[in-house]
């Protein structure tokens, strides 16, 4: 697999954390809607666009792979997709 840090590596290096999908907002989402964004995956037949990481330094990238032959089309960093860090309000304790 090509990492977009590191260059081509043996795929025993990485490991998948699942699709990149829109995170609910953090201070009004719901435990229900929590829930379904950590735990479920379309698992859709076709081109997804998964949370890839290089174990070895750490690196998380963005990989496009077709779920149906399980190639990797494409790898790529995180800004390209995300253009801005997020920020979380602090939990304010009651």
């Amino acid at each position: 697999m090509n990492c977009p840090l590191n260059g081509p590596r043996n795929i025993s290096e990485f490991i998948s954390a699942g699709e990149v999908k829109a995170m609910p907002d953090p201070v009004r989402a719901s435990d229900a809607e929590w829930a379904d964004y950590v735990f479920t995956q379309s698992n859709k037949a076709g081109v997804v666009r998964e949370w890839w990481c290089h174990v070895p330094t750490s690196y998380w990238f963005i990989a496009e792979r077709d779920a149906t032959t399980d190639t990797i089309l494409k790898t790529y960093p995180p800004g390209e997709v995300f253009a801005e860090r997020r920020d979380f309000a602090p939990i304010s304790e009651a």
